[in-house]
């Protein structure tokens, strides 16, 4: 499929956020500008896709099972990408604003992508690129597709509280930090006792041993009990032992289920708590 890194547009550098193609940038972001995310201190900065390709490369490593894409230096929030390879065909899930012609060589070696799967609109980033060069659909709940800077036929919204991608493969509706928050399961047959790849729907604690759930992080904004616990809910039934985060380093590799048992029971304590401490 046609590869068109020279394409005039502009990206936030708080949030890494791809506008259209225009002569100048936005006159705003509104991703930032929501409670979720922040405008920085001396106002919104922009830079244009060519300058962060030119002053930045893919880093691709193992992070536990899973193949991750992230970026150096350091830009916008800073998470990194997953690939899952399935028999089907493979699905990357969340984005990273960076698509190189040596990141696109590699994945087709790797077989290709069947499917881009996003967690949240924190993520969407220079989709519109990503789904271009491999050919395929981005799928996004249809919860959050007003959040979409950068329309087009790319985007494949879903509905609903489950969908399955691939044979193994199930996209579930977890809302919380945003109404159409979405993890990724992986069955056991791809992923060792199977996995969520959780973004930051549940964010993965730094030590590895917790998740924690916010509708903002940045802005220590907390989810309420009633959000924790659909978000428990809707990962009922479903066998994982590995949680996958958004960022380098933040798997929980294994019991799964106890450590998201424990970390609800925590979150909803804290907020139901009365003494004063």
């Amino acid at each position: 499929m046609p590869f068109s890194p020279s394409v005039a547009s502009f990206l936030c550098q708080a949030c890494g956020t791809e506008f259209p193609p225009a002569a100048s940038p936005p006159p705003a972001c509104p991703v930032c500008e929501d409670e979720r995310q922040f405008v920085p201190p001396g106002g919104q900065r922009w830079t244009s896709f060519a300058a962060l390709s030119a002053g930045h490369r893919t880093v691709v490593a193992y992070d536990g099972a899973l193949l991750g894409f992230g970026m150096t230096p350091h830009f916008a929030i800073g998470q990194r990408a997953l690939l899952l390879r399935t028999p089907a065909g493979n699905v990357l899930w969340d984005m990273i604003p960076l698509i190189d012609r040596a990141t696109v060589d590699l994945v087709e070696g790797l077989g290709g992508l069947a499917a881009i799967a996003i967690s949240h609109p924190h993520y969407y980033s220079t989709m519109a690129r990503w789904a271009e060069a491999f050919g395929v659909k981005v799928h996004l709940h249809a919860s959050d597709e007003a959040w979409v800077m950068r329309p087009g036929g790319h985007v494949k919204a879903w509905d609903g509280e489950r969908l399955e991608l691939l044979p193994g493969v199930t996209l579930l509706r977890c809302g919380g930090h945003f109404a159409g928050g979405a993890v990724l399961h992986a069955a056991e047959s791809l992923v060792p006792g199977g996995a969520i790849l959780a973004g930051d729907i549940l964010q993965v604690t730094p030590g590895c041993d917790g998740v924690g759930f916010m509708r903002s992080y940045p802005n220590f904004i907390p989810l309420g009990a009633s959000a924790v616990r659909r978000i428990a809910a809707a990962l009922d039934g479903f066998t994982f032992e590995a949680i996958y985060g958004a960022f380098w380093g933040r798997v929980v590799e294994r019991g799964g289920p106890a450590v998201l048992e424990r970390s609800v029971a925590r979150h909803v304590g804290w907020l139901e708590r009365t003494a004063d401490i």
